[in-house]
């Protein structure tokens, strides 16, 4: 199930430099997990390693019932990859952000990509 992330359109603030023409299916990324210092050490991990735009925003539950349930959802762009889903590299980015994802209890989404998020 797709939930509604909250914020997108906040989070041109962050991609200085980033103008909408760069971002294609396989630049945006979000990592979903249920824990913010979680998220926040993520996040901060992927800086390190050299992705520029990384933002951790709080993820919006979707219906009336999951209203108490927040998560954390750590916003990745990165358009250096090309548009070429199903590329070793796009397919690597992805299955690294997955189990990464995994590990923390967490589950991975992709704007853009018509699978099902990766749980």
């Amino acid at each position: 199930m797709r939930r509604a992330f909250l914020g997108r359109g906040a989070c041109t603030a962050y991609r200085e430099g980033v103008s909408t023409n760069d971002l294609h299916p396989g630049s945006e990324h979000l990592i979903i997990l249920p824990d913010r210092d979680v998220a926040e050490e993520i996040a901060e991990e992927l800086r390190e390693e050299g992705f520029l735009w990384v933002k951790v925003l709080r993820e919006a539950a979707r219906t009336e019932e999951d209203d108490e349930d927040h998560e954390w959802a750590v916003h990745v762009v990165d358009t250096r990859l090309p548009d070429a889903e199903g590329g070793g590299a796009y397919e690597g980015l992805r299955e690294r952000f997955t189990e990464l994802a995994r590990e923390h209890d967490g589950w991975y989404d992709e704007p853009g990509d018509p699978r099902p998020p990766a749980r």
